[in-house]
């Protein structure tokens, strides 16, 4: 079953956050695990979507918030050869304060939402580190936490940012952005804040492995992630 995303919005302090929803058939009565995705530097892309769909064709409610609503860009050009340029700059206009408090805000969103029950996270890259940061602020903590290769968490963690949620992290051993170094020290501090912290590290992948264009894809390191986020939800946020 292919399921579409509805075009929704999320009240915050600055006015209402376009997002999108994708929200499973729920009987009467049933509660539903439910999931914000985080975007990537290149906003709510053809990729995030799919991997909304993705995590929808598993049985979880999913949004993905537009973090730059405010910019006048959203997103990138898709397959543009200027792709990386125009996701930096767009990044580069971002005040992350702000961005984490919208985080907050579409998380306990998400958890008012008829059949919704618990509530999880998982961001990819930029997405990776406000996902966490959401989870340090967000009042009522998230049920799971996954980051791949959160390109923020060197930062937070200089910064003392403490997630006491069961968390998984994916990691390329090959990632120049953030190098072995940087990630081992995440690792030991992350698992300072939580008894349930699973840390992965896939050989030969660079930053950004799980998004599918030929610049940044590692096909093995993706399909080993995939399988055990999979594998982390079902046990952490189970559905049904």
């Amino acid at each position: 079953m292919t399921f579409e995303a509805t075009e929704v919005s999320v009240p915050t302090a600055d006015g209402a956050m376009p997002a999108q929803l994708w929200f499973p058939h729920t009987s009467d009565g049933e509660q539903r695990p439910a999931l914000v995705v985080f975007q990537e530097i290149f906003g709510v892309s053809g990729y995030i979507r799919d991997r909304c769909a993705d995590l929808a064709e598993l049985g979880y409610a999913v949004i993905a918030p537009e973090f730059y609503w405010r910019l006048p860009e959203q997103r990138v050009e898709e397959g543009a050869d200027d792709m990386l340029q125009q996701g930096m700059s767009l990044v580069g206009q971002l005040d992350w304060d702000t961005a984490v408090r919208d985080g907050v805000a579409v998380t306990r969103h998400l958890a008012t939402l008829p059949h919704v029950g618990e509530v999880g996270l998982v961001g990819f890259c930029l997405g990776g580190g406000l996902a966490y940061a959401t989870a340090a602020q967000t009042p009522t903590p998230p049920a799971a936490l996954v980051s791949y290769y959160g390109s923020a968490l060197p930062q937070l963690v200089e910064a003392g940012v403490e997630v006491a949620v069961p968390s998984l992290h994916h990691f390329g051993t090959a990632d120049t952005y953030i190098p072995m170094e940087q990630v081992e020290e995440i690792r030991a501090w992350v698992s300072r804040g939580s008894d349930d912290v699973q840390f992965e590290l896939h050989d030969g992948a660079g930053h950004a492995f799980d998004n599918p264009h030929p610049a940044f894809f590692h096909e093995d390191a993706s399909r080993a992630a995939w399988r055990q986020t999979v594998a982390f939800l079902a046990q952490r946020l189970p559905v049904g």
